[in-house]
């Protein structure tokens, strides 16, 4: 299975591809980084980051892409610039039929480090180590989708049985959402 993972920004959107499947050691195929100047317009920034995205996608062709999740931080504008690039990022993936697998740091941490405290240093040396590489990615972003990939490549194959043998709730059942799971009211 090959995995494209995206570590989403608007400075820097961190991509990295991996080849794995069971029984194999995970390879990395290619990785880097999508850049645009802060000083641009965000909806210039965001297309360069979508062009980005669809030229790796169109090169690489992966079976499946990680995003990481955007989770609160104090800072809204820059959650909102890593939200929109991580939406860029999806809608290019759907758009192919590509499988997306969507996991929070934490998630990540814990399938690399087996810790989801772990700091930026430990995600980078395992990646390191994982990949059999001379050195960590740089920058971080770039380590990050790389781990993106790798959390996905063991944990997405799993996560999607789960889903296939957890029955739907239709949405006018009590409780459902149509989503396993799910709850019905509103979120």
């Amino acid at each position: 299975m090959r995995v494209l993972g995206v570590d989403p920004g608007l400075t820097r959107c961190g991509l990295g591809v991996v080849d794995g499947g069971p029984g194999r050691r995970a390879s990395l195929v290619e990785v880097g980084v999508v850049r645009t100047p802060a000083s641009d317009e965000v909806a210039d920034r965001l297309r360069a980051v979508s062009e980005g995205v669809d030229e790796w996608l169109d090169r690489v062709r992966p079976d499946a892409v990680a995003v990481e999740k955007v989770f609160s931080q104090a800072n809204v504008r820059t959650v909102m610039g890593t939200a929109q690039a991580g939406a860029v990022a999806i809608v290019a993936a759907a758009r192919r039929g590509l499988p997306i697998g969507l996991y929070t740091p934490s998630e990540v941490k814990a399938a690399v480090t087996g810790s989801g405290r772990a700091d930026k240093a430990q995600v980078g040396f395992m990646v390191t180590k994982l990949l059999d590489l001379p050195e960590a990615p740089r920058p971080a972003d770039a380590a990050d989708a790389l781990a993106l990939a790798l959390c996905h490549l063991w944990r997405g194959p799993a996560l999607a049985r789960m889903r296939a043998a957890t029955p739907a709730r239709s949405p006018g059942a009590p409780g459902g959402s149509g989503l396993p799971g799910g709850s019905g009211g509103r979120r």
